[in-house]
């Protein structure tokens, strides 16, 4: 497998400055990392605030390192000839490397079921890697095989051999599993999962979380002086945590959460809950009383209003100005057309999503268009995914952003003077970093923030309405 990683990175060519898309250090904070290229570590000096700007890395590979990594950059494979030993042999802080570099492991599916998503996660790394990494850094990837024991052995030989820091695992129960072990050997973990309750005790989540989802959308709504919500969410636990997401947020921005209404995942019922929803059956009868009244009535007036009564399915307007819908697929455009069949007008009710949304096709269902969601800025993300195709002649999914900025995270803060590079102060800089999929940053709880764009769905596809901030003071929060 090493053979065939190293032979696939030397025919990686460099790319120009511009095209590179890399990770932004965002503005200044005590470990802000020398991009300069450097002299032995020892001799670095660290950098000096000058201003909250960020400070790109859209640079090829620093320090003049020669266009073919080094091979000692990417070793693979590890985790099968690693040594089992007890936790307690190996729960301690990993020493620093005997020739000084830079040990980070990266916790993939690389088999089984999940093989794919891992493989894709390893090429947007090792893209990463090529682009921004120095020669001290070193990335060892290890196979969870996609189950939590998978991932135990993986992090045991990760911290065995000196990874002091973990990216990775991907799935929720891994991170889970593994999260006692790096807390006892006092290392950081920067899981892809979207799991908010794996976060905590030195586990990141770098995954985009429902929360921060709601929060941009919201927030964009709420400046066009939408203030009465409503939501039509699967009973799922999706669903579900876009609902709870939902209530913090709305009363945040001094709006009103108006309706919740859920459908059974498989939208069996939908019809029957949107009904209720538009109170459709009690404004078609308030219909039928105005249509009454007005019979009995012989001046002209009153049978001019008869007759514009007789066009209406409903008279009155649902208590709700935006609608929020979490779903995708043939269950999002379902429920997005029994909005008009239940009298809920589209031109005077505003459809939201979530990144659920962030898919092609929507624009060919006529009640979608106008749409708007939340989703990581559309020109970084482009080149990205251009790059990528060229690089291994296939499509990415869209995971493999966070393969990308992970690493280009590790690779930045590795260049700072301290020891220990990948301390929580570290990954936790207020000023947060920017990369692929805009800008992020982590809290002491593990959770993280994101700068979403804001994307409106057209017949075509979709435009930006909303471009993504570039800092966190410029974010809405």
């Amino acid at each position: 497998m090493r053979s065939v990683l190293t032979n696939l990175l030397s025919s990686m060519r460099p790319v120009p400055a511009a095209a590179v898309v890399g990770l932004l250090l965002l503005g200044a904070c005590a470990s802000k990392p020398d991009l300069a290229p450097k002299a032995p570590v020892q001799q670095a000096q660290a950098a000096k605030p000058t201003s909250t700007a960020p400070t790109s890395t859209l640079q090829a590979a620093p320090g003049g390192r020669p266009s073919v990594l080094a091979p000692n950059q990417l070793i693979p494979g590890f985790a099968a000839g690693a040594e089992q030993l007890p936790l307690g042999a190996r729960a301690t802080r990993p020493s620093p490397d005997a020739q000084g570099l830079v040990r980070v492991g990266m916790l993939l599916p690389l088999s089984g079921q999940s093989a794919p998503v891992g493989r894709a996660l390893l090429n947007a790394a090792q893209m990463a890697l090529f682009d921004i990494a120095d020669e001290r850094f070193v990335l060892q990837a290890y196979d969870t095989k996609g189950t939590p024991e998978g991932a135990v052995e993986a992090t045991t030989a990760a911290l065995a051999q000196g990874a002091q820091l973990l990216l990775g695992p991907v799935f929720s129960a891994e991170a889970r599993a593994v999260a006692p072990q790096a807390a006892a050997a006092g290392v950081n973990v920067i899981a892809f999962s979207t799991d908010p309750a794996i976060a905590g005790d030195h586990v990141f989540v770098l995954g985009f979380l429902v929360q921060e989802q709601v929060r941009q959308i919201v927030a964009y709504a709420t400046s066009k002086d939408l203030k009465r919500f409503a939501v039509l969410a699967p009973d799922s636990a999706y669903g579900q945590s876009v609902v709870e997401a939902l209530k913090q947020m709305v009363p945040a921005r001094g709006a009103t959460l108006s309706q919740v209404a859920f459908y059974q995942a498989d939208g069996k019922d939908l019809n029957d809950v949107v009904r209720r929803l538009a109170s459709f059956d009690s404004r078609k009868q308030a219909l039928e009383l105005q249509k009454n009244e007005l019979a009995g009535k012989d001046d002209e007036i009153s049978q001019l209003a008869l007759k514009r009564l007789e066009r209406l399915e409903t008279v009155g307007e649902v208590d709700f100005d935006t609608i929020l819908l979490p779903d995708q697929g043939t269950r999002l455009t379902q429920a997005a057309t029994l909005l008009p069949f239940f009298d809920i007008d589209p031109g005077r009710v505003q459809l939201l999503g979530t990144l659920l949304w962030n898919t092609q096709g929507l624009g060919r269902e006529p009640v979608m268009v106008g749409g708007v969601f939340p989703a990581p800025p559309p020109d970084t993300t482009r080149q990205f995914f251009s790059r990528y195709r060229d690089f291994y002649g296939q499509a990415a999914p869209a995971i493999a952003t966070h393969g990308y900025d992970a690493v280009a995270l590790a690779a930045v803060l590795s260049r700072t003077v301290e020891t220990n590079s990948f301390t929580a102060e570290a990954i936790t800089a207020s000023t947060g970093f920017a990369g692929v999929d805009g800008i992020f940053r982590f809290l002491p709880n593990g959770l993280s923030q994101r700068g979403f764009a804001v994307m409106q769905v057209t017949r075509d596809g979709s435009t930006m309405v909303q471009p993504a901030p570039t800092t966190f003071e410029a974010a809405q929060f």
